[in-house]
């Protein structure tokens, strides 16, 4: 692949929307998806570190 090839995929690659481009900027938005992940990180940590039940 040359040069030119990627500089043309490039340019057909489609823009963000302003709707997009203001979800990704906006501070709500990003501590509000920085809280849900981290929820899931902890959550998914404290079932591996729970103790195993043996029946």
């Amino acid at each position: 692949m040359t040069q030119s090839d990627t500089d043309a995929r490039i340019a057909g690659a489609p823009l963000p929307t302003a709707r997009t481009l203001r979800r990704r900027n906006g501070l709500a938005t990003q501590s509000w998806r920085f809280a849900v992940i981290n929820l899931r990180m902890i959550r998914m940590i404290r079932r591996s570190h729970a103790p195993t039940v043996r029946r």
